[in-house]
């Protein structure tokens, strides 16, 4: 994989929506269940702030703070499960967040903080000759996006409330299919639903949209103070409570299963997590 361009017309922003000033320490872990047992490995240190991992086959992309005496800012890095080596991709002088493979090109599209302020989505190509461009650029603050099939993409939009919406690289206006929702967003591609969460009655959903019929489905309430599923399967989700990982299936809810125990390697609190091919990236919150 190729270094990602840097990003020469932008410059520094140290003022956002996320807050960079002021970033919790984390480290990033890799689980994975053997016959022997749950290997876990840890891939960053814990001094600094380590997030918003995105599992592939070759290894994990993560959101890193980076300090300096004029501030902090974040980068895109990712880690290798060949080499086991953990390089910067970016290495820009903005902020990028919330790593996701590009569906329609070769390489990354993220949330970048803008020097005018602006909070939008661009796209970083693997391709260093090739300069990173903004998409969707009328939609604005954008928190975090999740790619679906034909140019689709699902948006967090930032505002009181916060608000899902819909829409497409083709210029469509986009769709507001809910509000009050919360961070965590996925693509179900064997169902053709995404999945999100929302708050109702000070209570957080787990809920799908069907692009298809444009209906919303509340599947279950998840336990306090989980804010973060992944998927595992086509009809399982897992998620973190506390130090521990519980599975639970869309098809039958009331069913929850304990699938690891990770409280010898994180003592406190899982905050989040991703899954790919048997491996399940977690980020451990430092207290």
């Amino acid at each position: 994989m190729k270094v990602l361009v840097f990003i020469s017309t932008l410059w520094c922003a140290f003022t956002s929506i996320y807050a960079i000033s002021a970033m919790p320490s984390s480290q990033l872990f890799v689980a994975e269940k053997t016959p022997q047992g749950v290997k876990v490995k840890a891939i960053t240190s814990d001094d600094s702030y380590h997030n918003q991992p995105l599992t592939t086959d070759s290894g994990v992309y993560f959101t890193k703070e980076l300090s300096a005496l004029e501030g902090s800012q974040t980068d895109l890095f990712f880690y290798d499960f060949t080499t086991q080596q953990t390089r910067n991709l970016t290495n820009s002088p903005v902020s990028e967040y919330s790593p996701t493979l590009y569906p329609h090109d070769d390489g990354l599209s993220t949330i970048v903080v803008e020097s005018t302020g602006k909070q939008r989505l661009w796209f970083y190509p693997f391709d260093s000759t090739r300069k990173a461009t903004p998409l969707l650029a009328h939609i604005d603050p954008v928190g975090y996006h999740v790619w679906g099939e034909q140019q689709e993409v699902m948006l967090f939009v930032l505002g009181t409330p916060h608000e899902l919406h819909f829409t497409d690289t083709h210029g469509h206006l986009p769709k507001l299919v809910a509000k009050d929702i919360d961070r965590s967003l996925a693509f179900n591609k064997a169902k053709q639903v995404y999945s999100f969460t929302y708050n109702k009655n000070n209570q957080l959903w787990l809920a799908t949209y069907s692009p298809k019929t444009e209906l919303v489905t509340s599947q279950f309430v998840l336990p306090k103070p989980v804010r973060d599923y992944t998927w595992l399967d086509d009809d399982t989700v897992a998620y973190a409570l506390n130090n521990r990982i519980y599975t639970r299936s869309i098809t039958s809810p009331k069913v929850v299963s304990q699938w690891m125990n990770l409280t010898q390697y994180c003592k406190t609190q899982i905050t989040r997590l991703s899954h790919r091919a048997g491996k399940m990236a977690f980020v451990c919150k430092k207290r």
